[in-house]
């Protein structure tokens, strides 16, 4: 962070570091994606909410990660990226090479086609809800940045059925305040100077979000640990504020939060195992079964994210949804999808084992095979081995 205000010379030196391009959001997941693989052992240690299953920093990895490919996808003028359909088939999309909110929605929408548990999928509803207010942009500003953040934390929040204090969602919404106080206070300026006001807000309100994390839960506060998967979001936006302002990630940022110190144990290893199973999935829904969905999924367990995935109703007037559920068996869950439709990239993961990021092999888990009928695990799939 900066020691004090900007003088003019750190005026004329933002004017000259910053870039607020397309290329600084590829750079952007980019440095979240090697961050977060750095960090990712030690966000396993400490995640024990909602699911005491020690893989936060995987599944925030992996899902980074295929965000960070598809920005990097982008190539002159345009970029060809496949996406499952309801029907199986392939379609191709778009983005301007130039324009930071086609890329981010691309990368967005490959994220949310690839997300991996309740973190991975929440930053993937973030990254697609940011990329729309900067559609038709070439550069963000302190404004676009607030705004972003603003449609951003709002989507998370409501992709949840249950949303809860004290996580990942806490720190978004205490960034986009920030960034919005500071665009607020400069009266809308579009300047670099006040972006980087924005940028260095907007981590200053996350890592304090962080360290609150841990009163705002009781198993949290019991464990004496912040939150996984509100730490896991503050090294993103840190990410990004490297990436625009050209400096260097914070190295003393994490310092002195509770568990986060690489002698510290891992608390989730000593938890009570958890019963059940996650079941994830894309599908093309109706407003209505889409509604019918959460609602029939609350009642089955908890957990419930469901988000669009890409903005526009196919020719039947149904919407593409990104799909997560902690079940205590999958069997009636996996019923439930298909009575509404027919679902793509479904994967079924016991939430009590512990997974590698990268296993060999495209089949589920033989202790989930013999829970869900046969026809269930020849569709089902789970290529990362993952789960929240």
């Amino acid at each position: 962070m900066r020691a004090g205000p900007l003088t003019l010379w750190d005026g004329i030196t933002l004017q000259t570091k910053i870039a607020a391009n397309a290329q600084a959001m590829k750079r952007w997941l980019g440095k979240a994606e090697t961050t977060l693989g750095n960090h990712s052992d030690r966000l396993n240690a400490i995640n024990i909410f909602p699911v005491a299953d020690g893989d936060t920093g995987t599944n925030l990895y992996l899902t980074v990660r295929a965000a960070a490919h598809a920005a990097d996808a982008v190539t002159e003028g345009h970029a060809v990226v496949e996406s499952g359909t309801a029907a199986g088939q392939s379609t191709h999309a778009a983005a301007d090479l130039h324009d930071v909110g086609a890329v981010l929605a691309q990368a967005g929408q490959v994220a949310m086609e690839q997300a991996r548990g309740n973190s991975g999928t929440l930053f993937a509803v973030f990254l697609a809800a940011a990329a729309e207010p900067l559609a038709g942009h070439t550069r963000i500003s302190a404004p676009l940045l607030a705004a972003a953040l603003n449609r951003a934390q709002i989507r998370a929040w409501s992709a949840l059925s249950d949303p809860v204090p004290g996580t990942m969602l806490s720190v978004m919404e205490a960034a986009a305040r920030a960034a919005a106080a500071v665009d607020s206070a400069h009266d809308g300026d579009d300047s670099n100077q006040t972006l980087g006001l924005a940028l260095d807000a907007a981590v200053e309100a996350a890592l304090a979000a962080v360290v609150r994390t841990e009163d705002q839960l009781d198993a949290l506060h019991a464990a004496h640990v912040v939150d996984a998967g509100g730490v896991g979001m503050l090294l993103i936006l840190d990410c990004l504020r490297s990436a625009v302002l050209g400096e260097e990630l914070q190295s003393e940022l994490l310092d002195g939060l509770h568990g986060y110190d690489v002698q510290d144990p891992h608390i989730h290893v000593g938890m009570p195992r958890d019963e059940g199973v996650e079941v994830m999935c894309t599908i093309s829904l109706s407003p209505l079964d889409a509604a019918m969905m959460r609602q029939r999924l609350d009642e089955m367990g908890d957990s419930v994210i469901m988000s669009q995935v890409g903005g526009a109703a196919d020719a039947a007037g149904a919407y593409r949804w990104r799909v997560h559920v902690h079940v205590l068996d999958a069997e009636p869950a996996v019923a439930l999808i298909r009575s509404l439709g027919e679902p793509t990239d479904m994967s079924v993961s016991e939430l009590a084992v512990p997974r590698d990021p990268e296993p060999q092999g495209a089949t589920v888990a033989a202790a989930v095979e013999a829970t869900v009928a046969p026809a269930l695990a020849a569709e089902t799939r789970n290529p990362d081995g993952h789960a929240r």
